[in-house]
């Protein structure tokens, strides 16, 4: 798996599809949005195979699909863990196998050893309502990071295929 997030076009059954694979790394939504702005056809719907990283490059990525009406898509073989399900909350319809693990947990911001506690807490906070409002604006139960904030960053709890309709994260082909 990349330690960057790659971007790859191909034609499918007709369509021009986008893949992103890999970890998101911090500066990748500057790269993505300089990517979508070169291509010439932009691409229907948007396979996701990542591992997550930083959660506001997710944030952004996945505004930028929003706003292009891209669909989010993931095959049996593919994982969409920790920021990735982000990007795939901001398909209009999405998509994904049966046997494809989505994963959330807690996020990490690293140990802080500058900041006071209350004021990383508060950070931490902001940070956490963001990614709430986000989730509602892309149509997910906010409910969704539940299961986030009970898993500690260094683990993954996978979402079941019925949690992932039950938060609305898997739209079955539905718009968002």
């Amino acid at each position: 798996m990349p330690n960057r997030l790659t971007f790859a076009t191909a034609q499918w059954q007709g369509e021009t599809v986008l893949t992103l694979t890999g970890r998101i790394a911090e500066g990748d939504a500057t790269r993505f949005n300089d990517y979508l702005e070169s291509l010439e056809i932009l691409p229907s719907q948007v396979y996701l195979n990542s591992p997550g990283g930083s959660v506001s490059d997710a944030l952004t990525i996945g505004r930028a699909l929003r706003a292009q009406s891209m669909n989010t898509v993931m095959s049996a073989s593919d994982i969409c863990l920790s920021a990735c399900p982000y990007i795939l909350a901001a398909g209009v319809t999405r998509i994904a196998d049966p046997d494809a693990m989505i994963g959330v947990h807690q996020h990490y911001f690293g140990q802080n050893t500058v900041l006071p506690a209350f004021v990383a807490v508060e950070q931490i906070q902001r940070g956490q309502g963001e990614v709430m409002s986000y989730l509602q604006e892309m149509g997910v139960d906010p409910l969704i990071m539940q299961p986030a904030l009970m898993t500690p960053s260094d683990e993954i709890y996978l979402l079941t295929p019925v949690e992932q309709s039950t938060y609305r994260l898997i739209t079955n082909g539905e718009p968002a």
